[in-house]
């Protein structure tokens, strides 16, 4: 990969892009940075922010529309959810273990280049 901070950097600046009450996938993310195979970095630089960050991360899911689990007991799943749910966005919660589901047909934000220029 060229530059791990550029990537980073561009993450957080795409994810601010997403409007309220809406979601994309980590490698829509990535995609739009310019690094269209790693949309895994994606999703370990969102999970790096601070707990104060207003970065709002709880929009990025991944392409089949599931929260992914965090390796917390759930803890992180159920904090995405309710910030989703907060802002507007239904979430399904699947029988058994089958975690948490957004339909992205509904609520996914999916531009085809970036809406405003990413340095």
């Amino acid at each position: 990969m060229g530059d791990v901070a550029d990537l980073t950097a561009k993450t957080y600046e795409l994810v601010r892009l997403i409007p309220l009450g809406m979601v994309t996938t980590y490698g829509h993310i990535a995609k739009l940075a310019g690094y269209p195979n790693y949309s895994r970095h994606v999703g370990n630089a969102l999970k790096s922010l601070p707990p104060t960050s207003d970065i709002p991360w709880q929009r990025v899911i991944s392409s089949k529309g599931l929260i992914s689990p965090r390796g917390d007991q759930g803890q992180g799943v159920a904090r995405q959810k309710d910030r989703l749910e907060q802002e507007g966005v239904e979430v399904e919660t699947l029988a058994g273990a089958g975690g948490e589901r957004v339909d992205l047909r509904r609520w996914g934000w999916f531009p085809e280049e970036v809406p405003e220029p990413v340095t």
